[in-house]
């Protein structure tokens, strides 16, 4: 436990200090086109990816990539921890995230991200602000862009019952593109709400594309049993993993907090 502590110290510490050093890095580009900000990001995640794999012996794994199709899509990921929201922006062609307004009034960061094309929404607006979301998908989507979106909302504990909001399926339906499931299981090496990082290996696996045109209700029950089924199976597989590296499982939290 204390390896792991140290070495979780270590890369937090790196973590927040070399991110300072890409944003005054970053700073020319505000005088750029924004593909040479998306460009620099994905090299940050990528950075970060390998930060964790050096320090922490997280190590990742990409399964389905050629599942992707090609043009404008939507991309609908579990979410277990703040890892998958640069690793996603490393591993998607012209990637363009939903996130909550409040993040681009931080200094700097939310800066980058109107840089670079975020949508940035109000969740307590309601349906005014769905409206909104719809037509900006949309937008997007004439760019060629693709839409990640986590159709929970927030992160969510490994073992947590699921929490799917309807919006994911409004802007399915307005977009009018596919839409690409991904599970996961990042909370186990990076679990939500503790500075704790473990070794382990990361999957990521895009499923097999919900193609345009589904009812609501259907896209929404194939949405979830897909991402669900795939994210259970991920899971079991990084338990096992971590037992023959530790002797135990992390200790990421299993039920709501």
């Amino acid at each position: 436990m204390i390896s792991i502590f140290l070495r979780s110290l270590v890369f937090n510490v790196l973590f927040y200090l070399t991110m300072a050093v890409w944003i005054i890095a970053a700073l020319p580009t505000f005088m750029m086109p924004r593909a040479v900000l998306v460009r620099t990001v994905k090299a940050w995640g990528r950075w970060n990816i390998w930060l964790m794999r050096v320090i922490c012996g997280t190590r990742v794994k990409i399964l389905g990539a050629g599942r992707i199709p090609r043009g404008p899509l939507i991309v609908a990921s579990k979410h277990q921890s703040m890892w998958e929201t640069f690793a996603l922006f490393s591993l998607i062609d012209q990637p363009v995230f939903i996130l909550k307004r409040e993040l681009t009034w931080i200094p700097f960061f939310g800066w980058y991200l109107m840089k670079t094309g975020m949508i940035g929404i109000d969740r307590k607006a309601g349906i005014r602000s769905l409206k909104m979301l719809a037509r900006m998908t949309r937008e997007q989507m004439h760019l060629g862009r693709r839409l990640v979106i986590f159709p929970e909302g927030t992160r969510r504990p490994i073992g947590a019952p699921p929490a799917y909001k309807s919006g994911v399926a409004l802007i399915y339906a307005e977009a009018g593109v596919p839409c690409v499931p991904v599970a996961l299981n990042s909370g186990l090496c990076w679990p939500r709400r503790t500075f704790l990082r473990y070794p382990g290996t990361i999957t990521v696996e895009f499923l097999d594309p919900l193609p345009p045109g589904l009812r609501r209700d259907e896209f929404m029950s194939r949405l979830m049993a897909s991402i669900e089924g795939a994210t259970a199976s991920l899971v079991e597989a990084g338990r096992r993993e971590q037992v023959r590296l530790l002797g135990r499982a992390s200790d990421a939290r299993s039920t709501e907090d």
